[in-house]
């Protein structure tokens, strides 16, 4: 998983779980469609948390010049 594309993921993890909310499979395969989706939901937590730390939000400061500040989500 280490190439692959966050949006990819996504889709493989969403995919995992429109099969496992089907209630067509076996738990045997359940359980390995459970352990695809959870690796898909950890690449995909661990690709946001970079995005987040790499944000940096422009400000523009009175003289028409730009400020750069670390991101900072709002807590709201």
């Amino acid at each position: 998983m280490a190439t692959e594309k966050f949006e990819t993921s996504l889709k493989k993890l969403e995919e995992v779980v429109r099969r496992l909310e089907g209630g067509s499979l076996s738990l045997e395969d359940s359980l390995k469609a459970f352990e695809e989706g959870v690796r898909h939901a950890a690449f995909c937590s661990k690709k946001l948390d970079e995005a987040e730390r790499r944000v940096e939000v422009l400000l523009k400061q009175k003289d028409g010049s730009f400020k750069r500040e670390p991101f900072e989500p709002d807590d709201n």
